[in-house]
């Protein structure tokens, strides 16, 4: 007799030998504290020295360890190399659920915490800076096409009111579209090649307490993040400012899962000129046709077309164009078989 009732695949475990390697690396003060900090916020090896009071020596050792212990990852930003929690779900679960049962109100975490918060305030207050010095170029482009509310109401509608796994955003620049979207996804990364925008955006994240995000430099052309990885990767106000959208467009499709999903938003054509020379737009927009192009060249159909008109009425006005494109790959089925990765033995 056939049932209808699904069955859940249990929840993928940590073997044996990889949980002693976690509770070893998690077994010191130090690299505990490290790592609860870190799951709240990616930190710079100077942000925690500032925050724990230790050399910069001692707290690289430190790291170095958990790093290869698989519990941190760490990436480079210019010349600063940041760290954070795995991105591995599994080993994120189970140290999450070893932070959960550390009592509050200990004195050494409650200085922490103290000493978190002036790095966060000190990146908000660097971040706001550099926007107040900024702001005036991006509020003129504003004025010229439909209010941001509406296409941020257009994007919602467009991707659907279902959970996100995993979000990416290519030119995040102030991490809006982070905001929009991370609390509807297990994991969100924002790229963007510039420094001075990410300070903007991780200070914004820090500010909406989106543990779940991140951000990275990066660039458009060459992602520093794994092929086959996201359910919904966006474009949003980026293939005007590239001199090979076509390229951009490919190595976005190829960190969709299959299946996946790319939102590509961007100017319809226009004339003006005056975002070529002031604003270094590199295309005046695009025509429908040659995105969807882009988009069926990087092995996507195209879902559907939406066409947002300016604001005003005259003649330099913005249109703004939505393209919604999905990966025809079918979509895989996830075993659950399926093993976390095997972590590096710590010395005892």
């Amino acid at each position: 007799m056939s049932s209808n009732v699904s069955v859940r695949p249990p929840a993928a475990t940590l073997s044996f030998d990889t949980t002693i390697v976690a509770l070893k690396a998690l077994g010191e003060p130090t690299r505990l504290r490290l790592v609860r900090l870190l799951s709240r916020n990616d930190l710079t090896v100077t942000d925690m020295t500032t925050i724990l009071g230790q050399s910069q020596p001692r707290i690289s050792r430190h790291l170095k360890l958990l790093v290869e212990s698989q519990i941190l990852t760490r990436y480079q930003e210019g010349a600063w190399a940041y760290f954070r929690l795995t991105e591995s779900t599994t080993i994120a679960r189970f140290v999450r659920s070893v932070l959960a049962t550390i009592a509050t109100g200990e004195p050494s975490l409650m200085r922490d915490d103290e000493r978190l918060e002036a790095v966060r305030v000190a990146r908000a207050e660097r971040a706001a800076g550099y926007f107040a010095e900024n702001a005036g170029h991006w509020d003129k482009i504003r004025l010229l096409h439909v209010p941001d509310a509406d296409v941020e109401k257009a994007l919602l509608a467009a991707v659907g009111t279902a959970p996100l796994g995993s979000f990416l955003d290519i030119g995040t620049g102030t991490g809006r579209m982070i905001e929009l979207f991370a609390s509807r996804a297990k994991r969100a990364v924002g790229v963007d090649a510039s420094r001075e925008m990410l300070q903007v955006a991780r200070a914004k994240l820090d500010a909406a307490g989106l543990s779940n995000a991140q951000v990275r430099q990066g660039d458009c052309y060459r992602l520093p993040v794994p092929r086959d990885s996201f359910d919904l990767v966006m474009l949003h106000q980026v293939l005007h400012f590239l001199d090979d959208p076509a390229a951009a467009i490919r190595e976005a499709a190829a960190t969709l899962q299959p299946g996946g999903r790319l939102v590509v938003v961007d100017f319809a054509p226009h004339r003006l000129e005056f975002l070529r020379e002031e604003q270094a737009h590199l295309r005046l927009g695009f025509e429908r046709e040659t995105v969807a192009g882009y988009l069926v060249d990087a092995g996507l159909d195209v879902v559907d077309i939406e066409v947002l008109g300016p604001a005003g009425k005259g003649i330099d006005q913005l249109t703004v164009s939505i393209w919604l494109a999905q990966d025809r790959r079918p979509v895989r089925r996830v075993r659950a078989s399926a093993r976390a990765p095997a972590m590096t033995a710590l010395e005892d």
